[in-house]
């Protein structure tokens, strides 16, 4: 049987601007905190503008989860993580791994702005033979730590990772971003239970909250709560957070490593379709292609949060 995921996509490259993008850069340095949050909530708004475009482009995208997601991804590469694109070849750079892969185009134009990809690029998204596939490659794109796109994949790889680093003696930490519906996999929790037995104080696992999955609420296919105290009974450090409060988010990450020594846990509190009217906490912008009216509007709304 075929699926709507399954189907090649009809990308109308045109659809996408090819202005008013560009690479936005990291926080500057010495910028104050009140700076620093303006910069991240600008270059999240540009990012969210570009992500509907390209998904409306394309005919194909996960823009919901994709727009719970963004200021996570936009705190971590334009703030948090010690990883730029002159970076790509040192070991002890950061790493990230989106467990999440679904949510690919929020990725990429995350990478656009932050100068690992060309801004240009990312009107080829689900175009046959583009590097800007449906769900991330490493062997397209040097920025990507992992493939991935099955749920229940990236967070065992990201422990594989962060026991690298250990192993190694370096400085460098591990960032991962899953979904909670992909919570649900047995192969998340082994993963949580060996980073706990070995102290993996450099892997940070953040939880995107958004308590919705494909068809349905997580708490309606199989319930995570209580989330927290699964998570301490496993050895982690856990801290809960807005998931769209770009300074809260800041903080959290500058705590990793924790103190403790214990990999940390951040639980994520968003909303899909943030901060969308008629997307925000609405499951069938899971998987669904905005019309253009629909576009318009959400660039209107984006225009004047």
């Amino acid at each position: 049987m075929t699926v709507e995921e399954d189907l090649v996509p009809q990308v109308h490259v045109e659809d996408v601007p090819n202005d008013a993008f560009g690479v936005i850069g990291r926080v500057p340095e010495g910028a104050t905190d009140e700076e620093a949050v303006a910069h991240l909530r600008r270059a999240a708004r540009q990012v969210r503008a570009r992500d509907i475009q390209m998904v409306s482009a394309a005919g194909l995208g996960h823009i919901g989860g994709e727009y719970s997601v963004i200021d996570i991804l936009v705190t971590l590469y334009l703030n948090s993580l010690n990883m730029g694109p002159e970076l790509l070849g040192d070991p002890d750079r950061d790493r990230f791994i989106l467990s999440k892969g679904h949510a690919a185009a929020a990725l990429y134009t995350t990478l656009a702005a932050a100068g690992f990809i060309n801004p240009d690029d990312l009107g080829t998204f689900m175009q046959p033979k583009s590097m800007l596939n449906g769900h991330p490659a490493r062997t397209k794109i040097s920025a990507v730590e992992a493939s991935t796109g099955p749920l229940g994949h990236g967070l065992p790889i990201a422990v594989g990772t962060a026991l690298a680093g250990k192993l190694d003696d370096s400085s460098r930490r591990t960032f991962v971003v899953t979904g909670d519906g992909e919570l649900q996999e047995g192969s998340n929790w082994e993963a949580l239970m060996t980073a706990g037995n070995h102290r993996l104080a450099n892997l940070c696992v953040v939880i995107d909250r958004n308590r919705l999955q494909q068809g349905a609420r997580v708490e309606d296919t199989n319930d995570l709560e209580p989330l927290a105290d699964k998570l301490r009974a496993f050895g982690m450090e856990v801290v809960e957070v807005d998931g769209h409060d770009h300074g809260a988010l800041r903080k959290v990450f500058a705590n990793v490593p924790a103190a403790s020594g214990k990999p940390t846990a951040v639980i994520a509190r968003t909303q899909k379709g943030h901060p969308i009217s008629f997307m925000s906490d609405n499951v069938a912008w899971h998987h669904k292609v905005p019309s253009e009216e629909q576009v318009k509007a959400a660039l209107n709304e984006l225009e004047n949060s």
